[in-house]
């Protein structure tokens, strides 16, 4: 069971893990159902349809690596808000980060909450942000944002841990290259208490 606080927890067996990459997993998460969606937008939401389509699961767990700002490399922070962060319609009279005419609110909440990390709000965007100057969103990655619109559009729970990385400044690319791999050790931990 992965066990969210004291009223909530859900089968493993019955959980979708979401990752971008295989690094990112390793093979702490090989007896799991494991998905590896690929880098950016486009596939995590390919690859998501199909295996929700394929494997219809009762919870979807989003786990990769992000940069973060004001947060320590090393820590899981637990997002539970998405903001699409590479979406700019201000010429059209649209928000900063708004979808145009699509309904969708320019900050999506959907994560469930995890008791003891500390929360976030996830900018997805397709660009390896090093020049982290937007604060409406502290934590950075390149998948998310659609894994969360389409978790809340099929009404699956949605859980969205990111192991800090980088923190999406100048080193962030070399620091991240170190740092991905010891993200899957991070989320066993949290995860699978009882393994």
């Amino acid at each position: 069971m992965i066990t969210l606080n004291k009223e909530l927890s859900y089968p493993i067996s019955e959980t979708l893990f979401v990752f971008a990459l295989d690094s990112e997993a390793g093979n702490l998460f090989d007896h799991t159902q494991k998905l590896i969606t690929g880098i950016g937008k486009v596939n995590a939401a390919i690859a998501l349809t199909k295996a929700i389509q394929e494997k219809k699961p009762k919870m979807i767990v989003n786990l990769g690596s992000a940069g973060g700002y004001g947060f320590k490399k090393g820590e899981v922070i637990c997002c539970t808000q998405f903001i699409q962060r590479d979406m700019d319609a201000q010429g059209l009279g649209f928000k900063k980060f708004e979808t145009p005419l699509s309904g969708i609110p320019t900050i999506l909440k959907n994560g469930l909450k995890m008791d003891n990390l500390k929360e976030g709000i996830c900018g997805s965007g397709d660009s390896f942000e090093m020049n982290h100057i937007n604060t409406e969103y502290n934590v950075i990655d390149m998948e998310a944002y659609p894994l969360a619109l389409i978790a809340m559009q099929e009404n699956i729970p949605f859980l969205c841990l990111k192991y800090i990385s980088d923190d999406a400044g100048s080193d962030a690319a070399d620091d991240w290259s170190v740092q991905v791999h010891l993200a899957s050790e991070a989320f066993k931990q949290i995860l699978f208490t009882e393994v």
